[in-house]
């Protein structure tokens, strides 16, 4: 067996070739690997319920797939990590039910960028039935193509408006170029936004009553960001494992942006200037590096008063979290 559950307790066998462990209970690469033996497994005590992705290493780093394992993630980066539950994840009823019958639209577009080089696409999702003279909600959905073909929440608003649960809003899912420089904390996406995709949505597929920022990880610290700084324009904001360690222009020793030790800006800057403004949904895996962090954010955020709401999921940075904490996200938003 390649891992064994018994209680909290997860015992991982390495195969052969396998020098080190890593998974969300490393960070993956963000904290050392843990090494192993041949023919010694290793076990480590893990939330109850959780759903916990893992990969090994061979003695040169490199990470390979457990070829014991086939249970693979909704990981879209990496083709190596596999997965374990220890005891059942839990799944939303959204996610259980089935599937909507009465589906909204999509509709395709694609233009030469001005802000930022390069083709730029989007898919803007409109509910079933939607009136474009009628003011609806507008929500922009950061990193659009992997919120609408993994995450699906265009699937989660059909169901959640088939159940009566909520009403429509239109789905704005925008594809980033340079995520990494586009999303942290540059100002200039919002030049994007306002230039680029706005005269694009709004009229022609849509009449706004109120506009959010939706997006995971780097997408939810500049959802955040803009949000806050901008009652002018915004008035909602979903945020899942916002990468809310972050300053203007901090880099580490090779240049990349710095997500690890360049302290929580945004949330002191919400203490000086609480967005009262806005209506925010925040989550986070209670695997990931970002735990804290986001606890943090919801801790200020109640202080300052601002309308939230906040979720754990017994899980890590990755899709398995973010899919499953959609159905909340958007409840909260759009909740009959």
């Amino acid at each position: 067996m390649a891992v064994t559950v018994q209680g909290q307790q997860v015992t991982f066998s390495p195969p052969p070739g396998a020098a080190a462990l890593v998974g969300d209970f490393t960070d993956w690469r963000k904290r050392p690997p843990l090494p192993v033996q041949p023919g010694q497994p290793l076990t480590l005590t893990l939330p109850r319920g959780a759903w916990v992705e893992y990969a090994w290493l061979d003695a040169s780093g490199t990470a390979f797939a457990d070829p014991d394992n086939a249970q693979k993630s909704l990981n879209p980066w990496w083709p190596y990590p596999r997965a374990v539950e220890v005891g059942r994840y839990a799944h939303h009823g959204l996610w259980t039910q089935p599937d909507a019958t009465r589906k909204g639209a999509a509709h395709r577009l694609t233009w030469e960028g001005t802000v930022f080089p390069g083709t730029r696409r989007a898919v803007v999702y409109t509910p079933h039935g939607h009136d474009v003279t009628r003011p609806t909600p507008v929500y922009y959905v950061q990193d659009g193509v992997a919120f609408y073909r993994t995450g699906k929440l265009g699937e989660v608003m059909d169901r959640a408006v088939e159940a009566g649960l909520a009403s429509g809003a239109v789905l704005v899912f925008v594809e980033p170029g340079d995520r990494s420089h586009e999303y942290y904390l540059n100002g200039r996406y919002l030049d994007f936004l306002q230039r680029e995709v706005f005269p694009r949505v709004e009229g022609e597929h849509a009449a706004v009553s109120e506009r959010g920022l939706w997006g995971a990880s780097l997408g939810g610290l500049i959802s955040l960001y803009l949000g806050s700084r901008h009652p002018e324009l915004f008035q909602r904001v979903v945020s899942h494992s916002g990468a809310f360690i972050a300053r203007p222009g901090a880099v580490d020793a090779e240049g990349t942006i710095d997500t690890t030790t360049a302290g929580e800006w945004l949330r002191e800057q919400l203490e000086v200037a609480p967005p009262r403004h806005l209506r925010v949904s925040l989550d986070t895996g209670v695997l990931e590096w970002l735990t804290a962090p986001n606890r943090r954010m919801a801790a200020s955020l109640a202080n300052l008063g601002v309308a939230h709401q906040y979720r754990e999921y017994a899980s890590g940075h990755n899709w398995v979290t973010w899919r499953e904490a959609l159905p909340e996200a958007f409840l909260y938003m759009q909740g009959q």
